[in-house]
């Protein structure tokens, strides 16, 4: 599904990672599911806000508004986008052809990790609904640019340039429907995220094990994923091909 908060990869085909550890791997094989975590336990406390540029320039930007209305506007749009961070799920990716000796470091950071490689639009975006929305980040500088105002998305869909080596592709949902129960914003959810139900074999491409890990280790990879009737293949880092001198 298009939409303007969400620019996706010029290539369709482009690889994407997602590196975690094993507990994190075998869950998804046990729920036969991707995880969403709610954006606000995602380590970044610039999660879902605006720029300074936005607080400087609103006035501005809203002149048209008499001063009173503007003024309750400006604090209904901030007050909104804090509390809908407790409400908007994210499943994080990184876009490159290779793998990163960077996120191995960043988020698989024993050497019982791994990654699975998969592709934007052929297993990726395939394998979930409209629900979800996907597209790459945007960097910006949170101190003298604007970001974009009058969509609840285009917050999830902008970082600090200070992350801009994550390259980094997003699938979000941001589900406020609970039928005829009124939704209190302010009132934080219980669960940390949601599990979105996919088939994992369609999803990756390759599995990869981290650098330095055992042979013990692949090999229980491969039983796990056999155990699971998961036919994914896996591979050893090609970080730990032998160089050539």
């Amino acid at each position: 599904m298009e939409h303007p908060a969400f620019n996706p990869p010029a290539d369709e085909n482009t690889r994407i990672w997602r590196y975690m550890d094993f507990t994190k791997f075998l869950a998804m094989l046990e729920h036969g599911a991707l995880f969403f975590p709610r954006s606000h336990l995602l380590g970044d406390p610039f999660e879902g806000s605006y720029s300074r540029a936005n607080e400087a320039l609103r006035e501005s930007m809203y002149k048209a508004v008499k001063p009173d209305s503007r003024r309750q506007m400006t604090q209904a749009i901030s007050r909104t986008s804090e509390q809908l961070r407790n409400w908007t799920m994210i499943s994080c990716w990184h876009m490159n052809p290779a793998e990163s000796a960077a996120m191995w470091k960043l988020y698989a950071e024993t050497e019982r990790s791994l990654a699975i490689q998969s592709t934007y639009k052929r297993r990726l975006r395939d394998s979930l609904d409209d629900q979800v929305y996907i597209g790459m980040v945007n960097y910006i500088d949170y101190e003298t640019q604007w970001l974009p105002e009058g969509n609840v998305f285009y917050p999830f869909m902008h970082k600090r340039l200070s992350f801009e080596h994550e390259h980094e592709l997003r699938a979000v949902i941001q589900d406020l429907s609970f039928g005829d129960t009124r939704l209190d914003l302010a009132k934080p959810p219980d669960d940390p995220g949601i599990w979105k139900e996919l088939s994992l074999q369609k999803l990756a491409e390759t599995v990869y094990v981290s650098p330095g890990s055992p042979g013990w280790f692949i090999e229980l990879i491969r039983l796990v994923l056999e155990r699971y009737k998961v036919a994914i293949e896996v591979r050893q880092s090609s970080l730990d091909t032998e160089p050539f001198y």
